[in-house]
């Protein structure tokens, strides 16, 4: 038994949740994941996942192996690339993620930059508004937009974005006076949806900083930030956005920005990658590189 090989796919299968997907993604057949996971089980004298026809978890003592088979396959991949010499100078392929108009507007940029500086290092940069899972796709950095859920991986915050409201002039002079965000309820919204749930929208009380909930029926739904921002501009209806992807309408005249009083607090931004005692250098070098640049960027949206 290729002991190494069959804790990737103990990983796999407790990733993806179930064998069928993880036999897909793998590209080894059902039966032979599915006998290769049972003679580790053997081999240890334990049992490591539950099975049943709706669910599979971990054991006790799988979460205790998991977490070492994760520890062990890290630091085979960190000797290899140490012999491969990613940890003594910047090369080989950095594979980096971000949401597409954040990566469009001010991730491409910088990339095209760290680029011009290292010629031993090839980028891929996914643009994408889904969080795309850094282990399952071997994605080496993520710009994240949004508070961040409990994990493994390494977070580098490079600043907060506003959460703003607006909508064209022509709108508002149709409506009465907008006095609170219950009054939004009376105007045609556009609302982004890129998980499949409408999400309300939300605001702070000014003077007690009491986080509420505005529930907006959609005129227009879109799943593309850019397509609700232009809908917005030819008067469609109000639509709630970060700053930064409604700013450039916004200094153009295009776009008004009401509400701002009840604003809600500002979404952070963060530059991960998965936890790792070594990091190659390719990635040190992007993060020092791309840090103060994003940094400063974001911080040019409060001016």
């Amino acid at each position: 038994m290729d002991r190494l090989e069959v804790m990737s796919m103990l990983i796999k299968v407790v990733e993806v949740g179930s064998f069928s997907a993880a036999s897909k993604a793998l590209n080894i057949p059902l039966p032979t994941l599915s006998r290769k996971i049972s003679e580790l089980e053997k081999q240890l004298g334990i049992r490591l996942l539950h099975r049943t026809t709706r669910k599979l978890s971990l054991t006790a003592s799988g979460v205790d192996y998991l977490a070492a088979c994760k520890r062990i396959l890290e630091q085979v991949e960190e000797a290899e690339r140490s012999v491969k010499g990613e940890y003594a100078e910047p090369r080989g392929e950095l594979i980096i993620t971000a949401p597409v108009m954040f990566g469009k507007l001010y991730v491409l940029p910088i990339v095209n930059e760290f680029l011009s500086l290292y010629s031993n290092i090839n980028v891929q940069l996914i643009l994408s508004d889904g969080n795309i899972n850094l282990y399952e796709n071997e994605v080496d950095m993520a710009i994240r937009i949004g508070e961040l859920p409990d994990s493994s991986m390494i977070a580098t915050q490079v600043g907060k974005i506003r959460v703003v409201t607006c909508a064209n002039q022509q709108l508002l002079n149709a409506h009465k006076q907008l006095l609170s965000p219950h009054d939004l309820i009376a105007l045609p919204s556009i609302s982004l949806n890129i998980t499949k749930s409408l999400p309300d929208w939300s605001y702070m009380q000014p003077d007690t900083k009491v986080m509420f909930n505005i529930k907006m029926p959609a005129r227009l739904t879109v799943t593309d930030t850019e397509a609700a921002v232009n809908a917005a501009i030819c008067g469609v209806g109000v639509t709630q956005q970060l700053h930064y992807q409604v700013k450039s309408a916004v200094d153009k005249g295009l776009l008004n920005i009401i509400l701002a009083e009840f604003e809600p607090s500002s979404v952070p931004v963060n530059l991960m990658h998965k936890s790792r005692k070594y990091m190659p250098q390719k990635m040190k070098s992007f993060l020092d590189f791309a840090s103060p640049k994003l940094k400063n960027k974001i911080n040019q949206l409060t001016v």
